[in-house]
């Protein structure tokens, strides 16, 4: 939405006439509805939504209509969050070795179709501090071998903070992150890896795939928690493998898988269209 809006996430209890509440809210100040998503989960008894209103000819102030909707959200007993629009989100890459990730992360941005402004790239090696300083972007390298890494993620902490970073995206950024870390900010982490864990864990995933001649091979985009790898997932690809590709076949296919799935990832946190539930993120695609 290139004009004045807001973008609305909403949860709660399912239950009547949630949405011609909501509706009629929008409606009461002049708002227009340019998109309304929802969704019922009849397993879990719970509504999600997110609404992007433009707000150009509202009857009140944006922060009144802000404000005036806690009324309505309390009496639903939700969980809400208003974005104004345009916006961008202040974004940290952590990098190791690899640069696909880095690379598509930027083309995207540089597209405009991710909102962010990249308030640094941070790695644990200097392998992508060229591909920084090209974009102008600072680079930050962190020693986090051996005893170095606690204070490495302090170090790291010390940076997100200082830059108000919304958004962390680890861009196969090859080390654990400590529980404190991920809890400290729990919602806000993305990462991405090859969909072979658990079952091809440790060294050379790909040649252990080839050896086990798997047909599909892809990558998961999820959101960070304490528990490594388990966390909401909000995209996975995949690509079909032929007996005639070799390990370094899987290994060009699963790049891409990673950068295809970490780019749409990001896509629908910073545009507001992931709502984490326990263990699940419900994803209103765009």
């Amino acid at each position: 939405m290139s004009r004045p809006g807001l973008i609305l996430k909403l949860s709660c209890l399912d239950q009547p006439g949630i949405v011609a509440k909501v509706a009629t809210y929008v409606a009461n100040h002049s708002g227009n509805l340019i998109e309304f998503a929802q969704f019922s989960n009849q397993l879990g008894g719970k509504f999600f939504a997110r609404l992007e209103i433009e707000t150009e000819h509202l009857d009140v102030e944006v922060e009144d209509f802000i404000a005036g909707f806690a009324t309505l959200g309390r009496s639903l007993q939700a969980n809400w969050h208003f974005r104004r629009l345009p916006y961008r989100m202040k974004t940290a890459v952590l990098v190791t070795k690899t640069e696909h990730c880095l690379n598509e992360i930027l083309w995207r941005a540089e597209l405009d179709e991710l909102p962010i402004e990249i308030t640094s790239i941070i790695g644990n090696r200097s392998n992508c501090r060229n591909i920084a300083e090209r974009e102008k972007i600072p680079f930050h390298r962190i020693d986090m071998d051996g005893d170095h890494r606690e204070r490495g993620f302090e170090k790291i902490r010390e940076l997100l903070v200082a830059q108000e970073v919304e958004l962390v995206v680890l861009a196969r950024f090859m080390q654990i992150l400590p529980d404190d870390f991920c809890k400290a900010f729990a919602g806000r982490i993305i990462n991405i890896h090859h969909s072979f864990l658990p079952a091809f864990i440790g060294a050379n995933p790909y040649k252990q795939a080839y050896e086990r001649g798997v047909k599909l091979i892809g990558a998961t985009c999820h959101y960070v928690t304490a528990d490594l790898d388990a966390g909401p997932i909000i995209e996975q690809e995949v690509e079909r493998v032929q007996h005639f590709h070799t390990p370094n076949d899987l290994v060009r296919l699963g790049r891409q898988c990673e950068r295809i799935a970490l780019a749409k990832g990001i896509r629908y946190h910073v545009h507001d269209r992931t709502i984490i539930d326990e263990h699940r993120a419900i994803v209103f695609p765009d």
